[in-house]
């Protein structure tokens, strides 16, 4: 027996989760659907599931993304700063690389662990990479292929 795939209007409504607070969950480093319970067991590694209300976090996949949008906030805050300061003062180089170089690590090492909350609170508020409460895999569809 073939499964169905719904594209589109014909899709199965699921319940609205709330994307902004979801992302807000995540980023304080909660879970996004209690609030509760702790997101991460250690400084990037995500808890296997929430303490607290039994929500699974094992699947997620935020990948590369935090951290290119890191580099993207680091990046703009650090080089504006930047060339403000060069365009106001007449410091030497080395001085530049002594203020500017632990800014950037440290505003990285900070955001990063948080971005990476909001990452995961945006995948569950949209039911995505295994946080739907279907499997996740696609039969044959005419549109799609063969998947499996």
């Amino acid at each position: 027996m073939e499964e169905k795939v719904y594209v589109g209007r014909a899709a199965p409504k699921r319940p609205v989760r709330p994307l902004m607070e979801a992302m807000k969950r995540g980023f304080m480093g909660r879970c996004p659907n209690c609030g509760e319970g702790k997101l991460f067991r250690a400084y990037l590694k995500t808890a296997d599931k929430c303490p607290e209300c039994g929500e699974e976090f094992h699947h997620h996949r935020a990948d590369d993304l935090p951290a290119y949008l890191v580099i993207f906030i680091v990046g703009h805050i650090v080089v504006g700063a930047f060339m403000g300061m060069e365009a106001l003062t007449d410091w030497p180089g080395w001085v530049h690389l002594a203020i500017w170089v632990p800014i950037t690590l440290i505003m990285s090492l900070l955001l990063i662990g948080p971005i990476k909350g909001a990452i995961v609170g945006l995948q569950w508020a949209y039911y995505m990479h295994g946080f739907g409460d279907e499997d996740e895999h696609i039969e044959t569809h005419p549109e799609l292929g063969k998947h499996s």
